[in-house]
């Protein structure tokens, strides 16, 4: 056997390992979602079985849990997108002096434990403030701070995507619309905002997604409240379910729906910016043949 085989199959059996690896404890976890004994169990697999996802559906605890996250993401999303875009958009405005100094004041939740981040935001919002009964109704609750607490942090992930695409920008654009008249609100909405609407998508998700999964800063903020991680925390300290289990597979199944959907809008509009490029060069062949002089006639 050569050693060009001998590399094929170790790369194969590598690969093969990692997938294993990587994909094995998913596959086994659903299929305890499956099986009817009442201990997470793939094998035996005893009967096929859905009523762990009844008895997920019928978890109030759970479902609760599973309304404040999903409140809680989209309005760490409102908050840390905005925030993020104008810190880079500052970020690749500022003076160069001063941009290692913003750079390292902006990142630094990013550097701070989740911890303190959460017991922080408790503090501040109970003791510096000095909180009157009507702010402390508005501002003293659990989700409120679980949201302002996540997105102190997931703001500099945000700008971090945002300062990635601001790289490639090309300012000259900018330069050329404010010549020819464009206000800065138009050159920011019909300029700026196209030019990063891959970034801003990608900053949706993984904020929506850090503040979903978040559970070190949300355990300190959210008070009296909870959200889904507080919530499986506690459960899985009592013992785990299968009714887990079905979640996982609920979570897994949306999230590979949202991928495919997602790439199958891609590609559609990818095929759509083909096929308008192509459009244009054939009607700009067209019009170069139409245009071209004939050869005049010979008189005799």
């Amino acid at each position: 056997m050569k050693s060009k085989h001998i590399m094929k199959a170790m790369l194969g059996f590598y690969i093969l390992l990692f997938f294993a690896y990587l994909f094995g404890p998913i596959i086994v976890m659903s299929i305890t979602a499956f099986n009817t004994p009442a201990y997470p169990q793939a094998y035996p697999f005893e009967s096929f079985t859905t009523d762990w996802f009844v008895k997920l559906w019928n978890d109030r605890a759970m479902m609760d849990g599973l309304t404040n996250s999903i409140i809680i993401g989209i309005a760490v999303v409102a908050i840390s997108v905005p925030v993020g875009l104008a810190a880079a958009i500052i970020m690749s405005q500022i003076y160069y002096r001063a941009r290692s100094l913003y750079y390292l004041v902006t990142i630094s939740p990013l550097l701070t434990p989740g911890v303190i981040i959460g017991i922080s935001t408790v503090i501040f919002w109970k003791d510096v403030l000095g909180l009157t009964e009507v702010t402390k109704a508005v501002f003293y609750k659990g989700m409120v701070l679980a949201t302002l607490g996540q997105a102190s942090f997931i703001s500099a992930y945000v700008l971090l995507i945002f300062m990635a695409r601001l790289t490639r920008f090309d300012r000259a654009q900018e330069e050329a619309a404010l010549d020819l008249g464009a206000t800065h609100p138009q050159v920011f909405w019909h300029i700026l905002i196209p030019f990063l609407k891959p970034a801003i998508v990608s900053a949706v998700v993984i904020a929506f997604l850090s503040s979903f999964e978040n559970y070190n800063t949300t355990t300190f903020a959210i008070l009296a409240d909870r959200t889904l991680v507080t919530v499986l925390a506690g459960q899985v300290r009592q013992g785990t379910t299968p009714a887990l289990s079905a979640l996982a597979v609920v979570i897994i199944g949306i999230s590979l729906i949202g991928a495919i959907s997602y790439e199958l809008l891609k590609r559609r509009e990818q095929a759509r910016a083909e096929a308008a490029q192509l459009k244009a060069k054939l009607a700009e062949q067209a019009e170069e043949s139409g245009d071209a002089p004939g050869l005049a006639p010979q008189s005799a």
